[in-house]
């Protein structure tokens, strides 16, 4: 077929002397001659998959072992705000270090733009990298917070603060109200406490010029649940949910954490709590346990309710639909 075309065509240049008619002609014809009468077949690839959302905590069923006299977690979405946990997660426990992010960031921003005394910052760092009680009553005071006994009437200002700026529905004083005693008897639940990781997070906490500052100390703790890390007024905090985080998540941004932990023999239990905020979540796990249990026991429950919520799991089989190859 292609040669008699060719042979027409050759005929009509001659008689017309259009021979650069030729060869464009024969072009045009061989791009549209498909080698086979009713047209042909042309293979179209297949369109790239959308990639994954990477991974993050969700909502989802939680397993824990747990033997001690109490559990609870809570997780906020803080695009979303919802907050999903344990059924208890509205129940409370004493915050022991944990509250130092607050104090710290309550402290910062009644400051506004100015910048406090060296000796000032250099506390406020110390009461979250290290954990420091020295410092952290230092930074304490200089926020107004009062120090009394937990009979006395007098409310702390600092915690108050906290209740109303970071919209608290359970946070208590010690076991009476107002809100009285030592910061670290504040009790708060885990729903509460993810509240307090999004208001430091989102900026109501410290204030526009030092939320990146306590965000950065909080994701620079420093310190293990070994007894060499562990001092009488300060110690290790950098454990629990953190070491339950795969690569994938801790490798995305860095994770601001402020843990509370300390033996109350006047019960018998270690009160362990554990506090993590990203740009996508909080996660707040908190524990009473007998003493004689360890501490690297309740890093270890905090460890393995955030490992649990990661979505998707780590080696979760990522179904992709194939797109037919299209006929033209």
């Amino acid at each position: 077929m292609r040669s008699r075309v060719t042979l027409v065509l050759a005929i009509t240049a001659v008689v017309l002397g259009g021979v650069l008619l030729v060869p464009t002609a024969y072009a045009r014809l061989a791009s549209d001659d498909s080698g086979g009468g009713g047209g042909g077949t042309s293979s179209v690839a297949a369109p790239a998959p959308t990639p994954p959302p990477p991974p993050t905590l969700a909502a989802g069923p939680v397993s824990v072992s747990f033997k001690g006299e109490f559990f609870s977690w809570a997780l906020l979405d803080r695009k979303t705000g919802k907050i999903s946990g344990s059924p208890n997660m509205t129940a409370t426990s004493s915050t022991e270090s944990m509250i130092k992010a607050w104090i710290v960031s309550d402290y910062l921003r009644q400051l506004g733009d100015k910048e406090p005394p060296a000796a000032m910052k250099e506390a406020a760092r110390l009461a979250i990298v290290d954990s420091n009680d020295t410092a952290a009553n230092k930074v304490h005071a200089a926020a107004g917070g009062s120090y009394k006994a937990s009979s006395s009437s007098v409310p702390d200002a600092v915690i108050q603060r906290a209740i109303k700026i970071c919209g608290l529905t359970d946070t208590k004083r010690g076991n009476t109200k107002p809100y009285t005693g030592f910061w670290s008897y504040t009790r708060m639940s885990p729903r509460d406490a993810v509240r307090v990781g999004d208001c430091i997070a989102d900026g109501k906490a410290a204030g526009p010029k030092w939320t990146k500052w306590v965000l950065e100390q909080m994701s620079k703790v420093q310190g293990t649940t070994a007894a060499k890390d562990q001092k009488a007024s300060y110690g290790g905090g950098r454990w629990g949910i953190i070491d339950g985080l795969p690569k994938s998540i801790t490798a995305q941004g860095p994770v601001s954490i402020k843990n509370g932990w300390t033996p109350i023999y006047g019960d018998g239990n270690w009160h362990v709590n554990c506090l993590a905020v990203t740009s996508k979540w909080s996660l707040a796990v908190m524990l009473r346990y007998p003493i004689r249990t360890g501490l690297d026991y309740g890093a270890k429950v905090c460890a393995s309710v955030a490992t649990q919520l990661v979505t998707p799991q780590p080696g979760a089989a990522l179904k992709v639909p194939q797109q037919p190859v299209g006929k033209l």
